[in-house]
This record gives structure tokens, sequence and C-alpha cells, in this order.
């Protein structure tokens, strides 16, 4: 069996000289969570299993900050290193590993230009290869909204989940089921799932939307947004097939170590690298 991954993530603003960390609500009320490689060293020493780097801020001008910044990052941590924002041909990409990413994330670019997948899957390797996906519920009002929508009959009422990008700021029209079958295809390895609803608001993951893509693909699923307690990782765990859970909030403002959440995880029966 292989173990679930704990993924602690850093939304970071290269507006700033050297960059920083950050994290909002709901993709919004944004606050500062620290200096970018400060934070990655305690969590590689914490024993996070891989650590996503995403620029929400992504311009032309800022990109060599970013790759200094990975550079910097990765001289000091053994973890993995997923890199994502603003990255939108193969020579974006080339420039994040050789600065060392492993994983490249995707995803206004590959929502803009869904052959970019492809592209960055044959000449990288599906591996390193992550299309993110950020979803809104959008609930059904009348028949007619159902058409060519992967339906989820929810809690709260039937529902289909849009895509949206720009860091969140427009929707796309998108139903976020569908996208992730498709990038699937296109030779994708991985998939980083946010619920927008739940994003920083410690609620726990949407399990509906992560159970919803997991049953649909065979890739990795990263469940992402509404993470507040050790509990709520453990349960995207029990009730979904996710293969890692990511967290920032938790673990930035020193709520809990990824190690205590491991050692939580591991004594509620979840299957983790300790």
């Amino acid at each position: 069996m292989l173990a679930k991954r704990i993924i602690p993530c850093l939304d970071c603003d290269f507006g700033v000289p050297g960059g920083r960390v950050v994290k909002g609500i709901e993709f919004k009320q944004i606050r500062y969570a620290g200096i970018p490689w400060e934070l990655a060293a305690e969590y590689d020493e914490q024993g996070a299993d891989e650590l996503v780097f995403l620029d929400i801020t992504a311009s032309h001008e800022r990109r060599e900050t970013m790759a200094h910044v990975i550079e910097k990052t990765a001289t000091n941590v053994f973890m993995p290193l997923t890199v994502g924002g603003g990255i939108r041909s193969l020579e974006d990409a080339r420039r994040i590993f050789n600065a060392g990413a492993d994983k490249v994330s995707v995803n206004t670019a590959a929502l803009k230009n869904p052959k970019l997948v492809n592209e960055l899957a044959k000449r990288f390797g599906s591996q390193a290869c992550m299309v993110a996906i950020d979803a809104k519920r959008r609930y059904v009002r009348s028949e007619e909204e159902t058409r060519g929508r992967a339906i989820i009959d929810t809690r709260e009422g039937k529902c289909w989940f849009e895509c949206s990008f720009y860091g969140g700021r427009k929707f796309t029209g998108v139903d976020a089921i569908k996208w992730a079958m498709e990038v699937e295809e296109r030779g994708a390895g991985e998939i980083m799932l946010t619920s927008m609803d739940r994003d920083g608001t410690k609620d726990g993951f949407d399990l509906e939307l992560t159970s919803a893509v997991c049953d649909r693909v065979n890739i990795p699923i990263i469940a992402s947004g509404g993470c507040g307690l050790p509990s709520h990782i453990k349960d995207v765990f029990k009730f979904t097939d996710a293969s890692a859970a990511l967290a920032a909030s938790i673990f930035h403002y020193k709520e809990y170590t990824v190690h205590e959440v491991k050692r939580y995880l591991n004594e509620n029966g979840v299957h983790v690298r300790l």
C-alpha cells in the first residue's frame, strides 16, 4: 500500500523583494505567513513528503525572482518540490526545472491551451506534469444547467463544479470533473484539486468534490482547500481515494507540525511515512 502524502503549500507573492508566503480565505483576505525558504526548511525537518510553491502573482518580470527562490530552497531541502504559477510554455517549465523543481503545476495556461499538458508530459514526463484545478460549486436551478455537465448529488442539493483561472479571479464555464478526466487523457501525472468554497475556511476538505474526481480518474489526486484539523486530513483519506492532502494555514501559523499530523494519522489507521 502506498503511503498517503502530507504536502504543505506555500502561496508566494513575488511582487516584493525575495518573495513572501501569504494565505487567504476563499482566494481573498490575504495575510502574511513567512519567508519561502525558511518555511520550506522547517517543513523538510518536520517530515513533509513534498512541498508545493504557487506564485499567486505571476508575471514575466517576476520569473527570475521565483527561479532564484526555488534554487535557494532546493539546495537546502531534500523533499520533492512542485512549482506553479505563470508557467505558460515549455521554456517556462524548463527554467523552473533547472532551478531545482521536480514537478511543474499548470492551471490557467492549460485551460487556455490544453495542448500544453500534452507537450509538458511528452517533453518532461507525466510524473513531472501536474494540473491544478480550482473548482467552485454551482448549484443546479434548472434542467438546462445539467446539459454536458457532471452533476453530483450533495447534501446541499445537485451541483456541478466550475473551473476558475487567474488565481480564482475569473471563471471559465468548464466543468472541473470533466476537465480532470481530459487532463489525465492528455498525459498529466497528477491533479491538485482545490475547493474554492473551502479554501482557508478550516471547515474541512470538500469530500464530495474530491470523491467525485477520484472516482473518475486513475492518476493521483491531491486534496486541497479547507484543512483546519488533523481529523480533516484523516477524513479525506478515509472517505475518498485521494493520494495526498495539501494544507497551509495549520502549518504556517504553528497550529500543528507535519510530524504531529502524521503521528495522529498513523494512530488512526492511515498509512503515512513517519
